[in-house]
C-alpha cells in the first residue's frame, strides 16, 4: 500500500485525541538514529520517539533480548507471579536510582500510570490530600496524570472535573527571565510565586506530595534553577511533604546524566521512569523509600501487562547498551557539540532566541527579530523544512525546536544534521520558506 493511501485510509477511522500533527509520512523502519518511511525515505531522528529510544532504533541487543524472552514466554501477569526479568530489573533500578536507603520498585505500563501512581502513594503514605505540581508540566493522559499536567488546554478541555485536590504553582522558566532581571531576582520572584498559596489558601500541612519535573520536557526543555529547586526540596522537607520527580522524558542519559535530578545535588522521595525504560516497549516505573512504598497493598496499583517478561527483558538489556555504550557520558559530550553549534547559529541569526541543552537535549526557541516574541509560524517553516530535507523535529510551545536526537547518534550523523540545519536557517533568514497548505493543524 502506497504511504497516501495508508493515511487515508487510517483517517476514516482514527480518532482526532491520539495523534499531535505533524507530517505526512508513515515509519517502516528505523535503525539507530535513522528512520525509514513507508517510501523508502530516509530521516535523521531528532525525536527519538519522544525521547523514549534513548538506545536508538532496533538495537541489536534489545532485539536479540525481546526475542529471545518471547520465545520463552511473552506474557504472565507479574500481578500474580514473578518472572525472572522483572526480578533482575527491579534489582537493577534501585541501583542506579538516585534515591538512598531502602527502596521498592513498582510496575507501570506508561508514565502516565506511574505518575498516577505518584499520587496514591503519597496521599496512602502522609494521609494527606494535596497534590502540587506545575505550570507547563506533562505528566501524562490518565486521568490523574493529566490533572496534574498543564502544557496544553486540550488536556483539560471538556474532559472536566479533573482530580480534585490539585494545585499548580508557576514553573520557573528561565527563558521568561527579562534581561534587565538578576538571576537571584528571577529566583526571589519565583520562590515567591510557589509561596502564595502556601500563605494563603493550601494549609502545608495537608499535602502529599510536590510534583516536579527538574527539567520539563514538553514544557520547552526547560531546566529549574539550581537554587530554586532546592529550595523546594527544604521547604517541602520542613513540612514533611514528599518530594517527586518526575523522570519518563529526561532519564536514562537523556540530560548527559543518569537522571535530571541529579544536575541539582538533592534527593527526591519518589520517582517515575518510563519511555526509554524498555527503548520504547511499554513499561514504566515508580521507585521509592520503602515505607512510603509499602503504604499500598495489592490491588492498588497492580496493571495485568506492568511488568511483563518482554517488556523487562528488553530493560535489562537497554541497561546494558547505556552502560557498555557510555551512551551518558556520549550523551554530555554531543550535546556540547549541537550547544556550540546552536549558539554560534545564534549570532549569525537573529530569529534564533534562548538557546538551552542539557546533554543531548535542547531547546532552541525561535523569534520576531523586531519584536522579540516567539514566532510560531517561523517555526513551522523551519521543521517543515528540515522535514523535506531529511530531518525530523518537532516543535513546542509553538515556537521551541525539540532537539532529542537517540543517544547512540554518531559524531558524524550530528554533522550531518548541523549542515540541514544551516540550510534552512539560511534560506528561512533569505525569505525562501513558505509555511505548508496545513499549517494551522500542525504542532500541540
Amino acid at each position: 500500500m502506497k504511504q497516501e493511501d495508508l493515511l487515508a485510509a487510517e483517517k476514516q477511522v482514527l480518532a482526532p485525541a491520539v495523534r499531535i500533527q505533524y507530517f505526512d509520512i508513515a515509519i517502516a523502519s528505523g535503525q539507530g538514529a535513522i528512520l525509514t518511511d513507508l517510501e523508502g525515505n530516509k530521516y535523521f531522528d531528532l525525536l527519538a520517539s519522544a525521547s523514549s529510544t534513548n538506545t536508538g532504533h532496533s538495537h541489536p541487543h534489545v532485539v536479540d533480548a525481546i526475542c529471545q524472552q518471547a520465545h520463552k514466554i511473552i506474557q504472565y501477569t507479574p500481578a500474580y507471579f514473578a518472572n525472572q526479568p522483572a526480578a533482575l530489573l527491579a534489582q537493577r533500578l534501585v541501583k542506579v536510582a538516585p534515591i538512598s536507603g531502602p527502596l521498592r520498585v513498582a510496575w507501570g505500563n506508561s508514565g502516565s500510570d506511574a505518575n498516577d501512581a505518584i499520587i496514591k502513594y503519597a496521599r496512602a503514605y502522609t494521609k494527606r490530600q494535596y497534590i502540587v505540581s506545575f505550570t507547563g508540566a506533562y505528566h501524562g493522559s490518565t486521568y490523574g496524570s493529566i490533572s496534574i499536567s498543564s502544557v496544553s488546554l486540550n488536556m483539560s478541555r471538556k474532559i472536566g472535573p479533573l482530580l480534585p485536590g490539585i494545585v499548580k504553582v508557576p514553573y520557573p522558566d528561565i527563558s521568561q527571565k527579562p534581561a534587565s532581571e538578576t538571576l537571584a531576582d528571577f529566583i526571589e520572584r519565583q520562590w515567591q510565586a510557589f509561596k502564595l498559596p502556601f500563605e494563603t489558601y493550601l494549609p502545608a500541612e495537608e499535602v502529599a506530595a510536590i510534583i516536579m519535573e527538574p527539567i520539563q520536557g514538553d514544557g520547552g526543555i526547560i531546566k529549574a534553577p539550581k537554587e530554586y529547586l532546592r529550595r523546594v526540596r527544604q521547604f517541602a522537607t520542613e513540612n514533611q511533604i514528599l518530594f517527586a520527580v518526575d523522570e519518563v522524558n529526561q532519564g536514562f542519559g537523556r540530560t548527559g546524566k543518569w537522571w535530571s535530578i541529579q544536575h541539582f545535588d538533592v534527593e527526591p522521595d519518589l520517582m517515575t521512569i518510563g519511555k526509554s525504560i524498555a527503548s520504547g516497549l511499554p513499561l514504566s516505573a515508580v521507585i521509592g523509600r520503602a515505607p512510603i512504598m509499602d503504604s499500598l497493598q495489592a490491588p492498588a496499583n497492580t496493571y495485568t501487562t506492568a511488568g511483563n517478561p518482554v517488556t523487562t527483558a528488553a530493560a535489562n538489556a537497554t541497561l546494558d547498551v547505556i552502560e557498555q555504550e557510555h551512551l551518558v557520558e556520549h550523551s554530555q559530550k554531543l550535546g556540547l557539540e549541537a550547544e556550540k553549534f546552536f549558539q554560534e547559529q545564534q549570532k549569525k541569526y537573529a530569529f534564533i532566541g534562548d538557546v538551552r541543552f542539557y546533554g543531548l537535549n535542547g531547546g532552541i526557541d525561535i523569534i520576531n527579530p523586531q519584536t522579540q516574541a516567539p514566532d510560531a509560524a517561523a517555526t513551522t517553516k523551519l521543521i517543515y523544512r528540515l522535514f523535506e530535507l531529511g530531518v525530523l523535529i518537532i516543535s513546542l510551545r509553538g515556537y521551541t525546536l525539540r532537539f532529542q536526537p537517540p543517544l547512540v547518534i554518531t559524531e558524524e550523523q550530528l554533522q550531518e544534521v548541523f549542515t540541514k540545519f544551516e540550510q534552512a536557517f539560511n534560506q528561512l533568514a533569505s525569505g525562501q520558506l513558505q509555511l505548508p497548505p496545513n499549517a494551522d493543524q500542525i504542532g500541540w
